[in-house]
């Protein structure tokens, strides 16, 4: 039995958090502007692994050994924006499993990095910052391809009552234990909703007056780990009809309090950590007796290339030049925020629909071939962006004639429609959230 009063252990497992061993909760005292209401965070980087998600991973394998699904040497796969992997591939070394993790590319480098260097086997795709179900391709629609090999087993975060549960079981009654009783506002980010339904459910059977609360990122977010109102839809897990409310938190709201937080606070939290206490901050009232505690999922060490881009002091070295990559890359993703930044240069899905609709617009679709004929936009013609420059003679003839251009999610085409624009093409536009929104919109996807 781990001894946590002399905090000694057998193996890492034995860290794993629970009402004897809680991860800590720290008063914020600054940043918050209450009188009255106490605002707790719950450091979730104490758990052995770093994360809020070692203990969904701890959780997820233990489930599927009591039901007898893993043998020894087992191959999982698991699609993930990063923690749950780092902690499944962790709990995988100690076992003696395996993991293969299909993941997104826009997930910062050094989650990407830290992944390989546990052991994990990552297939990085073009794909949404957060996984969805149901895409036509991406990290999930890889895993399940995977899954569906004799030799692997997918625990399935996204969808696996296993999550909620790891939730109702520890995290619960920590904060249950850790407030004695007291707590009254529970906030957490919404992801796969894993720590918010299960942790939610056990509040609520101690007292049905603790108001649950959930906090999603704007639309085309840059925050990892957690997801839009729309990206929700798809994500079995998500009970709003579990929580008492909803509130949504913009990038620059959750940057510039992730570091007010450290310089204020000297809390070492990540992005996601502010952006569930910038909503605390909109929905918590400043009333005497209020106890609210915040999830905080990571520390923000992983998270250095996105502050890189959201705080434009980080992006300065002592010789005055950008950090972050080479200068060419650095010049290429400043070029590319800038231009989705510009008016006229980027458009919606919606109301891309309802241009196509309308007719008389170019759509040119810049993935690759493989890419295209798994699902693409009906009136898509396909121009792989490494050979645009071949097609030109399939261009519209009239430079103001409307093109639209479409990825999987919306960032290879604004360097697509960067270079319409350098052939003098006038009326050209970029679709945000590319053939993944284009399908989470509910919009038809064609596969000839």
């Amino acid at each position: 039995m781990p001894d946590h009063r002399l905090r000694i252990y057998d193996s890492m497992e034995g860290l794993l958090p629970d009402v004897d061993n809680p991860t800590p909760l720290v008063r914020i005292n600054r940043v918050v502007p209450f009188e009255h209401a106490r605002v707790y965070g719950k450091l979730e980087w104490y758990n052995p692994f770093g994360a809020v998600k070692d203990r969904i991973a701890a959780n997820l394998i233990a489930d599927a050994e009591e039901r007898g699904i893993l043998e020894p040497g087992q191959k999982l796969v698991e699609p993930t924006s990063g923690n749950t992997g780092m902690g499944l591939a962790m709990i995988s070394n100690v076992k003696g499993y395996s993991l293969t993790t299909p993941l997104s590319s826009a997930i910062p480098l050094e989650k990407r990095i830290m992944l390989r260097f546990f052991g994990a086997e990552v297939l990085e795709l073009d794909d949404d910052l957060c996984p969805a179900p149901g895409a036509p391709e991406g990290a999930i629609a890889k895993a399940h391809e995977l899954a569906e090999r004799p030799e692997f087993h997918m625990l399935d975060q996204y969808t696996n009552e296993a999550n909620p549960g790891a939730h109702y079981k520890t995290t619960g009654p920590e904060i249950w234990k850790q407030t004695e009783g007291k707590v009254t506002h529970f906030v957490a980010g919404l992801g796969t909703c894993g720590t918010i339904t299960g942790t939610g459910r056990f509040l609520k059977e101690q007292d049905p007056e603790i108001k649950v609360l959930g906090v999603h990122p704007q639309e085309g977010h840059d925050i990892p780990g957690v997801r839009s109102i729309r990206q929700l839809q798809q994500t079995a897990l998500f009970l709003p009809d579990e929580y008492d409310e909803l509130v949504e938190v913009n990038d620059d709201e959750a940057f510039g309090l992730c570091m007010r937080l450290n310089r204020e606070e000297s809390i070492i939290a990540g992005p996601s950590s502010a952006m569930a206490l910038a909503g605390a901050m909109k929905l918590v009232p400043d009333e005497p007796g209020v106890i609210a505690v915040v999830i905080f999922p990571d520390n923000a060490f992983k998270y250095a290339s996105s502050m890189s881009r959201h705080i434009p002091e980080m992006a300065r070295d002592g010789g005055g030049g950008g950090g972050g990559g080479s200068p060419q890359e650095r010049m290429m993703n400043t070029l590319i925020e800038n231009t989705r930044a510009t008016a006229g240069l980027t458009i919606d899905v919606e109301p891309a629909e309802e241009v196509i609709e309308a007719g008389g617009v170019f759509v040119v679709d810049v993935r690759e071939p493989d890419e295209f004929t798994g699902g693409h936009i009906p009136e898509a013609v396909n121009m792989p962006l490494g050979e645009m420059s071949d097609y030109a003679a399939f261009l519209p003839e009239d430079h103001e004639a409307p093109i639209l251009v479409v990825c999987q999610t919306g960032n290879r085409s604004l360097s697509g429609a960067l270079f319409l624009t350098s052939l003098g093409y006038r009326n050209v536009r970029s679709i945000n959230g590319g053939t993944h929104g284009w399908l989470v919109g509910g919009y038809p996807i064609s596969t000839d």
